[in-house]
């Protein structure tokens, strides 16, 4: 089992970033806000999660040991694989998933693509009292403002969605955003996945 890498960035793009350990370039699919907080040439350790199939080896990345935590927790839940428990990642923070579960607010998982009613119910009584809700806060990562909507608006046609969805998602998650999450990209774009995933949603409704 691989439980950690430490070593160079060799690509971030997307979701994915490919980290150099000892001559060997592995490919990790990470959150968007997680690629977009490394810089290419820089040193990172990531936790990480092998995901072993027939005909597939994957490796998933955190920047945290409680983002693998809730990543575990939520591939434990019926309908939810890796790629659906990632997206839950890239939309709420583990403090974020902690308190929706505490609450019972489903509704905030509704919210994530590939997250139906029943799955998003399933998850709030599956990780009932597995998780405690943290008192730290997350750091900002400060960035141009004026780059903010284009950077968002690549992490989310790196998840998938067209740029007709992912442009103005972005713009509106900047308009909306408050004063102190202005110049926080990582802010930015959980509110945009959020609106994305609404707007698609209706879309194909």
């Amino acid at each position: 089992m691989i439980s950690s890498l430490r070593g160079t960035v060799l690509a971030a793009v997307g979701t994915s970033l490919v980290i150099e350990v000892g001559g060997v370039g592995l490919s990790v699919s990470v959150t968007p806000e997680h690629a977009l907080s490394v810089r290419v040439g820089s040193e990172t350790q990531v936790n990480t999660a092998l995901i072993v199939r027939e005909d597939d080896l994957a490796l998933y990345g955190f920047r945290s040991s409680e983002e693998l935590e809730v990543f575990n927790l939520l591939r434990g839940v019926t309908g939810v694989g890796p790629k659906s428990a990632m997206g839950v990642l890239a939309a709420l923070s583990p403090d974020d998933v902690a308190r929706a579960v505490t609450e019972e607010n489903d509704s905030a998982f509704r919210k994530v693509s590939g997250i139906g009613p029943k799955t998003a119910k399933l998850i709030v009584l599956n990780l009932a009292g597995k998780l405690v809700v943290s008192t730290r806060q997350p750091g900002a990562a400060s960035v141009r403002a004026n780059s903010v909507s284009e950077q968002v608006s690549m992490a989310l046609q790196g998840l998938g969605w067209p740029e007709k969805l992912a442009q103005p998602a972005a713009e509106s998650a900047l308009r909306d955003a408050s004063e102190a999450e202005f110049n926080d990209v990582q802010a930015i774009l959980r509110r945009a996945i959020l609106l994305v995933g609404s707007r698609s949603g209706k879309a194909g409704s």
